[in-house]
């Protein structure tokens, strides 16, 4: 075979053998550049671990995240669901009575009417008592609930509570004491209402889980702040159980807590109040020795003693000249409660039905007061209060709302809003006319505790056992008209009943029929 020469490999695109060698061996300095091009990769690679790294961290944290809201979800879920178990076996329960009561009454003969309205009545309070306490927390976790600035006659509103206490524990035959320290102020500024239902709350439980025993109350006062102590010989606390009984619907693990009646609701309601009182509640208890729940709470000693309201007197009538009351409502029953509360007291007393009967009779009228319900067939409360200011534009009358549409309260008042006042159903009659006195700017005639006689012995009234009875059932159902005209039956009949007659009309004309009561009972 025949070489190739060089210059021929050449011209063939090939390349000499010492050519190719050294081209094939890069000098020094092209080692060091493709050395250098090489070296920016690496911090390049670390970067991207780093980045990679981050990324699964951050991953790894996302998950992480997830899942704890999803255990939060499931744990929110199963509380919801227990909530709603127990609103509904609380709601059930007096309805389930309602019914029950009233299907009877249908089946004449077969239950006294007396102990079906009475049965009817307390299953009534029970569910009014779970509609109001689970708006109560409602509002207070929304940060919408408000507090009064009430002047509270301190010793005077607390022997209220430890008189309303005292008959349920004896009933049940415990002992109650109540202690409280001389330095009391007279007079303290709060929301009277709340201090009520939270003291209520203590002392009720107290009584209701002491099977022996003895309940007491002591109240201390110092630097502003009210210490009050409840304290009981009942069945005690499990110390798992402590945090739990705060809980709505939550009575802890003791079978004797879980039997006993009520809606579970009210030592959660409790704490809530009084941490939005500025307050606290604490608890210490031995299983099987009892319990001491401690309230403590700011509240500021007022100086200048105000005049006693309507629910701590029987009021009589009011002074000055006589005033009209507007009464706005759809529920002729409603208007039937409020027109006997008004009217023996002295009130021209104009009532409708509607919003648009409500302003064609206001023109009319000429009315001091309107007492409006908000919601109604056609025109709203709302909607006639605008009307009414329109066609008022002096103010000569106030407007006061009297609704059971807690979401829409609004205190009003302030000059911009049409309304005077806002007054919640279920009413509390005492209330309300403290409510009309402030709105009209009058004072009550009442009678003053302490000024009535204690009626004559119970041997005066020989031979008066069935005028009792009679008065006894007309309390009962509330037959006010009936009662005036026994009442004057009895004291034409039986002269020597004159003082208990007059204590009894006393209490008619403030429409307190459970005082009444109480002072028929003991006279058998």
């Amino acid at each position: 075979m025949k070489a190739i020469s060089s210059s021929t490999r050449a011209r063939h695109g090939h390349i000499p053998d010492g050519v190719a060698l050294a081209a094939l061996r890069p000098a020094s300095g092209q080692r060091v550049v493709m050395r250098d091009r090489r070296r920016p990769v690496e911090p390049a690679s670390d970067a991207q671990q780093n980045r990679l790294a981050e990324t699964n961290a951050a991953h790894a944290a996302t998950v992480a995240a997830l899942e704890k809201a999803r255990t939060a979800a499931e744990t929110a879920n199963a509380a919801k669901t227990r909530y709603l178990v127990g609103v509904s076996h609380e709601i059930r329960s007096p309805l389930n009575a309602i019914y029950g009561y009233a299907q009877l009454l249908e089946r004449k003969g077969a239950i006294d009417p007396v102990d079906a309205a009475r049965v009817i009545r307390r299953s009534c309070e029970h569910l009014i008592n779970i509609v109001d306490g689970l708006l109560d927390i409602s509002r207070i976790e929304s940060g919408v609930q408000k507090l009064n600035r009430d002047i509270v006659p301190l010793p005077e509103f607390l022997e209220a509570i430890v008189a309303l206490v005292r008959v349920e524990a004896e009933a049940k035959g415990l002992n109650f004491d109540y202690a409280a320290a001389p330095n009391l102020p007279t007079h303290v500024r709060g929301d009277e209402k709340r201090l009520r239902q939270v003291l209520v709350n203590l002392l009720f439980n107290a009584v209701k889980y002491t099977p022996s025993g003895t309940v007491t109350l002591k109240v201390r006062y110092r630097g502003l702040i009210a210490e009050f102590e409840i304290s009981d010989t009942g069945i005690g606390i499990a110390p798992e159980d402590i945090e739990a009984i705060f809980e709505p619907f939550n009575r802890g693990s003791s079978d004797v807590a879980l039997s006993q009646p009520g809606t579970g609701l009210g030592l959660a309601i409790t704490r809530v109040l009084a941490e939005v009182m500025g307050g606290d509640v604490s608890v210490s208890s031995t299983v099987g020795t009892g319990s001491v729940f401690r309230l403590r709470l700011m509240l500021a000693e007022v100086s200048n003693a105000p005049t006693p309201t309507a629910r701590r007197r029987s009021i009589t009538g009011y002074t000055g000249h006589r005033r009209t009351i507007l009464l706005v409502d759809d529920d002729p029953a409603q208007l039937t409660v409020l027109q006997g509360l008004l009217q023996p007291l002295g009130f021209a007393v104009f009532a409708a039905s509607g919003g648009e009967d409500a302003i064609a009779l206001a023109a009319r009228c000429a009315p001091d007061l309107v007492l409006l319900d908000i919601q109604m067939r056609g025109l709203t409360g709302w909607q006639v209060a605008k009307q009414l200011r329109a066609l008022d534009q002096g103010h000569r009358f106030k407007i006061l709302m009297v609704s059971a549409n807690a979401q829409e309260f609004a205190a009003g008042g302030d000059g911009a809003a049409a309304h005077d006042g806002f007054v919640l159903k279920p009413v509390e009659l005492d209330a309300l006319l403290d409510a009309v006195a402030g709105q009209l700017g009058i004072a009550w005639d009442a009678d003053e505790p302490g000024t009535r006689t204690t009626p004559g012995p119970i041997a005066n009234l020989d031979g008066a056992s069935a005028s009792l009875a009679q008065l006894r059932h007309l309390g009962r159902i509330g037959h006010v008209r009936n009662i005036a005209a026994a009442l004057d039956g009895l004291a034409a009949e039986f002269p020597a009943s004159v003082t208990l007659v007059e204590q009894l009309r006393g209490h008619l004309r403030s429409f307190d029929l459970k005082a009444f009561l109480a002072l028929l009972d003991k006279y058998g």
